[in-house]
């Protein structure tokens, strides 16, 4: 299969900023719209879609979804494929696979492709790296690393990447050991539990991976009066990261977005302090389902 080069983008709009995602070379906005837990509450496909594209229309044409995204009968693939059919050159589409064994994820990725209505996949990760024990199965022979591998010599796949929120280590370990392109991570202020921001994003930087931040507003489950702004605003101005994963629920939350990246300045210092000393009482909460070694992302992540 011939590979196919990266969105390209003719919608009639004043760009919004971007930056490079690492050694990909892509472009990418600030803001990458999440297609997990928040758009699958989304109840009428109409109104779904209808975000997508008003989002595409308007410079957000990074979509991150996974193949175990999906709340009941509705799945987040097979949403976005109903606009990817027509639009598949607007979009730079990435999705995760949970499967470690090489068979299931093969299953699982061609699943995708026909979910998603497309013939190619810009970033394909490796979903939710848990442990040592983890990064050193992937890699095996026959597992999954080595299919995303011979997928990406076909030219079905352009980038391959892995996911994870509740090991540091691990995520370094991940990051040096193999040749990936992306790592998408748990970032904001996680130095209560995960040194992710000294140990693993350093890494990945090292190696010339492009960082996509997640979980950027999830602080507001659990504190009053945080301002999702300054959140996402803090994950930004983190080194390395290239853009956020946000989820969308309303036309709302996707206007704010769009303006925040169009006028987005880096924190300073103290800024960025007085919101880490704001989420402590978050990062020392006891019920915070993502933050535990056992947890499965799929219909409840953003």
């Amino acid at each position: 299969m011939v590979k196919h080069s990266s969105a390209q983008h003719s919608q009639d709009f004043q760009p919004l900023p971007t930056r490079k995602l690492g050694k990909t070379g892509v472009e990418v906005p600030l803001i990458a719209i999440g297609c997990g837990s928040r758009f699958l509450q989304i109840q009428e496909e109409e109104k779904a879609l209808e975000l997508l594209e008003y989002g595409l229309d308007h410079g957000f044409y990074y979509w991150d979804t996974a193949a175990n995204y999906q709340r009941g009968q509705i799945s987040s693939e097979e949403r976005l494929g109903k606009l990817l059919k027509h639009r598949r050159k607007d979009v730079i589409l990435a999705t995760k696979l949970g499967e470690r064994e090489g068979d299931d994820a093969k299953k699982t990725i061609e699943r995708s492709l026909n979910r998603l209505q497309t013939d190619y996949i810009d970033l394909l990760q490796v979903h939710s790296i848990k442990s040592l024990e983890d990064v050193e199965n992937i890699g095996k022979k026959g597992n999954v690393l080595e299919v995303l591998y011979k997928y990406k010599e076909e030219g079905i796949v352009n980038h391959i990447g892995f996911s994870g929120h509740t090991s540091a280590e691990a995520m370094k370990k991940a990051a040096e050991m193999y040749d990936f392109d992306t790592m998408l991570i748990a970032m904001n202020h996680y130095y209560t539990k995960q040194k992710f921001e000294e140990q693993a994003v350093p890494a990945a930087a090292k190696k010339g991976m492009g960082i996509l931040a997640m979980k950027a507003v999830r602080p507001r489950e659990n504190i009053d009066n945080l301002n999702p702004q300054d959140l996402i605003s803090y994950a930004l101005s983190l080194e390395h990261i290239s853009s956020a994963v946000i989820g969308i629920d309303s036309l709302q939350i996707l206007k704010d977005n769009i303006e925040l990246v169009k006028n987005f300045t880096p924190l300073s210092p103290s800024r960025m302090e007085e919101i880490r000393a704001s989420l402590t009482p978050f990062y020392n909460h006891e019920n915070l389902a993502w933050m535990k070694p056992n947890y499965v992302d799929g219909m409840n992540v953003a």
